[in-house]
């Protein structure tokens, strides 16, 4: 495996369709182990298909970076052919529409990290971190004072990695996968 050179930009319009197929691939990895499939991809179909991408990427209040690899990086077990995506993160500003996060967090203006994905081939090769880096850097430059998401409370790698990143527990929220109830931790970082 080479080493990855990752590049870091906002997503286009034309990034509707590899973010759908990243969002699809990568959600998975996020849910507790006991979720079902169905739900899983009730999910997917509600909330990450290649429709809802095209509305995310039209929407002033969202923005979207993404994570290319480069040519020659050996990435998903073959070596690419020009760019990849790799990971993504999506940016919602405003105020939280959940009373129970609206209550947890402190910080405002904020902005919600709603995702941050990286594709399983990717964990560990530093793209998460640099599109964490580019997200806050954006949300700071929009004024936002705070920043917050929600994660599993069963996802200890996740947990992990958002605290290492400055995002600490205030709080907890119910998230529905399909139709399983899950709580999430609520995490909350000043910027």
């Amino acid at each position: 495996m080479t080493e990855t050179t990752i590049q870091i930009r906002r997503a286009t319009t034309d990034d509707a369709l590899p973010l759908a197929s990243l969002a699809a691939a990568t959600f998975p990895l996020a849910c507790p182990p006991s979720t079902a499939r169905s739900a899983i991809d009730a999910f997917i179909a509600q909330h990450l298909s290649l429709e809802r991408f095209e509305g995310y990427l039209a929407d002033p209040t969202r923005e979207i970076f993404v994570a290319e690899g480069s040519v020659g990086d050996t990435i998903l077990g073959q070596t690419m052919v020009g760019h990849a995506l790799l990971g993504y993160t999506m940016l919602v500003y405003g105020e939280p529409y959940d009373a129970d996060v609206a209550v947890a967090i402190t910080h405002r203006p904020t902005v919600e990290l709603s995702k941050c994905y990286t594709a399983a081939e990717a964990h560990g090769r530093g793209v998460a971190p640099a599109l964490i880096a580019a997200s806050v850097d954006s949300a700071r430059e929009r004024g936002a004072e705070g920043m917050w998401l929600g994660v599993s409370q069963l996802n200890a790698r996740a947990n992990r990695f958002y605290e290492k990143n400055g995002f600490e527990r205030v709080g907890i929220k119910l998230f529905w996968v399909g139709d399983e109830r899950n709580e999430d931790f609520v995490r909350e970082r000043a910027l």
